[in-house]
């Protein structure tokens, strides 16, 4: 044992910089897994923990004020009822900022649908203008408990109480209005649109979509107004930690295979440049198993450094990063799953790159004790017809040699080549992912965001008024009226948006991914999640209940929809209003001219309308994907240092192998100069093959990656983009020339070695 471990010490000191590139490769791989399982654990517990604690309603259903909620609790499979609660309709404002919110009714602290108050306190009859925020929409309201609120138009204000969590869809600024809980006479002191509003907690929640219909066919079609369940609630709560912890899990996953052959490339290679080491331990006495455990054991113990000390980061500097990456890793150290996870990942990661390299390291315990039996081995091949062919043209011949020594053995280039590349493709992934969110930000009118802002007005201000308001702002380009309504979709198992925007003479801009625009009546396009909820595709007639009426349209295109998860269908407002003529601009999606900023054009509007009316920002996804840029460039390093690692170990083979025909070489009249120079072509000519494999399979991968995650969110495929022409050949000019440049001191140090020495290696 002695005698192994002083073994196993001076190869480490002859090799210190290889031992060092692994450790890091395996610290930013197993960092990388661990931020995956938090982003993970963060994206679906916070709101499974509401969900639970609050007794939370698998499904809410909103109706009109006369009718008879109180028969759902006969449905079957409904085990709890929360309500009916009586609702209103309201806008308040707190320190400039509007909000359209739903006041409900609520007294006591009911059982089920219990809201968690995260801060205040709850009503109370001796404050009847008292209410409590949701969550979500204090933030926007920047309202904490003593805040007051508004309600323009009126002299009314209310008192905010608390702020509490629950486990109910989102605010989300002209999509769905926020949550506001106030006792049943300040609901019946409100003049907005009435209703209620039921909760049901079911048996079995894989039963929603039936004990919707049931619902839905006990109330009457038209007596339902919207309907939301646990998915929704739960899909918009992990929103884009989620995809965060996709993509770190993914990229983590795919470093840790290219960490493993590269590691596992490493060993075969010094196997091979220690043939006579590992004869001379046999032939003192090691056996095989000995010689496998040298090897193997010294690379487990890397992986085991790297491994602790990624846990230790994580673990102690985690929290601290900022921005969302460090907020998930704060609430996962609280999770109960968090030690076990925390010791799970990086023992499964160093149990992997040790079943990868046990291989490799089984063959050094194949080496005979012989050394001379070596020799009898071909020590290369005979040029190739096409190499000849290039010797007669008068090229370079350090250049034909090289490229053919990089070629010649046909099993091992590949598996270099192999090695090499899938790094390599791994980062054209990552800069996809980078080029796909800059698209977003910097085009977002290709991805469905064609507008900028959001504007409603009050009803104190007709249409005509509210477009020459919006027509003398310099900066708008174009203004497209439009109503945003909630309708059953067949089968009556949950709620869709139904979108009317533009007129036929001027239509609005939508992002098509498939078919065509909708130019005719009782024309529509649909997005990914509509086509996917109702089993549908371009060129199908859907029919949707909305109130008591059906409308009926003909699906002619997929558009690009980031917003609702794609369960959107979109037509002009011409068509909804030849079904209902009575029905008028409820908003206007505002086009900006290029270099106008929304905000200045938001608080600019504002003014000219003396406050009659609320601008929005139209939400963009990117916007909560900015720590995926940090992310990207983190795993590029990683990815890169993996990358280096094969790359060195290319390096050392070539040279090693070069040894043995380095006589020749001098026979036939090269310089050092020039046998530098074949070593230096072989590797780059590797590194060259190695860049167009990655590049011609990392784009068409990358685009199926980046769209399979768009159909899975409802947002639709289409939204993926390739990195630039350019830069795949900086990333491709970066590899060959950094491999030319690491192999030429080793490539010089070999070609002018001693002649005895030479000897010595060919012996």
């Amino acid at each position: 044992m002695r005698a192994t471990l002083r073994w196993a010490h001076a190869d480490l000191r002859t090799h210190r910089g290889e031992a060092l590139f692994i450790v890091l490769a395996t610290t930013g791989i197993v960092a990388s897994l661990l931020l995956a399982t938090a982003l993970f654990g963060y994206a679906t517990n916070p709101w499974q923990r509401v969900f639970t604690q609050s007794q939370g309603a698998h499904v809410w259903i909103h109706t009109g004020p006369s009718a008879d909620a109180r028969e759902l609790a006969e449905v079957d499979g409904v085990t709890s009822v929360a309500g009916p609660y009586p609702t209103a309709a309201a806008t308040v404002e707190s320190r400039g900022t509007r909000a359209s919110v739903e006041l409900r009714g609520i007294v006591g602290r009911p059982s089920t649908g219990r809201p968690l108050l995260a801060s205040g306190r709850w009503l109370d009859p001796a404050a009847p203008d008292g209410v409590v925020l949701e969550s979500s929409l204090a933030r926007a309201l920047w309202a904490e408990p003593g805040d007051t609120l508004t309600v323009p138009g009126t002299a009314r204000t209310l008192t905010v109480l608390g702020v509490a969590d629950s486990a109910e869809p989102r605010y989300s600024p002209g999509e769905r209005s926020g949550l506001v809980w106030a006792l049943p006479s300040a609901v019946r002191d409100t003049d907005g649109r009435g209703g209620q509003v039921t909760g049901l907690r079911l048996t079995d929640p894989g039963d929603t979509d039936y004990a919707v219909q049931r619902a839905v066919t006990l109330l009457g079609a038209g007596a339902v107004t919207d309907v939301s369940h646990w998915q929704q609630a739960r899909s918009e709560a992990q929103g884009g930690n989620r995809l965060l912890g996709q993509v770190l899990g993914l990229f983590g996953l795919g470093a840790l295979v290219a960490a493993a052959l590269a590691v596992h490339g490493a060993i075969g290679t010094r196997i091979r440049g220690h043939l006579r080491d590992i004869s001379v331990l046999k032939a003192i006495g090691f056996t095989p198993g000995q010689v496998v455990r040298i090897f193997l054991l010294q690379h487990v113990a890397f992986a085991l450094l790297g491994a602790v000390l990624a846990t230790v980061l994580i673990q102690a500097l985690g929290s601290r990063v900022p921005g969302r990456l460090g907020d998930a890793v704060g609430v996962w150290q609280g999770l109960p799953g968090h030690t076990a996870a925390l010791l799970a990942v990086p023992v499964a990661a160093v149990l992997f790159i040790a079943a990868t390299t046990g291989l490799a390291a089984w063959r050094a315990g194949q080496v005979p004790p012989v050394p001379g039996l070596r020799a009898a081995a071909p020590l290369g091949g005979r040029l190739s017809g096409l190499a000849r062919g290039a010797l007669g043209l008068r090229l370079p011949s350090a250049l034909v040699l090289g490229w053919h020594k990089a070629f010649s053995r046909r099993p091992r280039s590949l598996a270099t080549l192999a090695r090499l590349a899938l790094p390599l493709l791994l980062i054209v992934v990552a800069m996809s992912a980078w080029t796909t969110i800059d698209r977003f930000q910097s085009r977002p009118d290709q991805i469905g965001l064609a507008a900028a802002l959001t504007v409603r007005a009050d009803e104190t201000l007709t249409d005509p008024d509210v477009r020459a308001l919006l027509a003398r702002n310099p900066q708008v380009d174009a203004v497209h009226p439009g109503v945003e309504v909630a309708a059953l979709v067949p089968g009556q198992t949950g709620t869709i948006a139904l979108r009317g925007l533009g007129t036929h003479e001027d239509p609005y801009p939508f992002s098509l991914a498939e078919g065509r625009p909708a130019r005719g009546l009782d024309e529509a396009v649909a997005g990914q999640g509509l086509l996917d909820l109702l089993d549908v595709r371009v060129g199908d007639w859907v029919r949707m209940t909305v109130g008591a009426q059906p409308q009926i349209l003909h699906i002619v295109g997929r558009s690009i929809e980031p917003e609702n998860g794609g369960r959107v269908i979109s037509t002009s407002l011409d068509t909804l209003q030849e079904n209902d003529p009575g029905l008028g601009p409820a908003l206007y999606q505002l086009q900006l001219r290029p270099g106008a900023d929304p905000q200045r054009v938001a608080a600019e509007l504002t003014e000219a309308a003396h406050g009659d009316i609320s601008v929005h920002a139209v939400p963009n996804p990117a916007d909560g994907l900015s720590p995926l840029r940090g992310v990207v460039v983190g795993l590029i390093a990683v990815l890169a240092l993996i990358g280096l690692i094969e790359l060195l170990t290319a390096i050392g083979g070539t040279v090693r192998e070069g040894e043995r025909d380095l006589l020749a070489l001098k026979a036939i009249g090269l310089t050092p100069r020039q046998i530098t120079a074949v070593t230096v072509t072989a590797t780059g000519c590797t590194a060259l093959a190695a860049v167009l494999v990655a590049a011609a399979l990392g784009v068409p991968l990358a685009h199926w990656l980046i769209d399979a995650q768009g159909r899975s969110s409802g947002i639709g495929a289409g939204i993926a983009l390739g990195p630039s022409p350019g830069l795949l050949l900086l990333l491709g000019a970066a590899a060959v020339l950094g491999a030319a440049a690491l192999a030429a001191l080793p490539a010089a140090r070999s070609a002018r070695r001693r002649l005895a020495d030479t000897l010595s290696a060919v012996a």
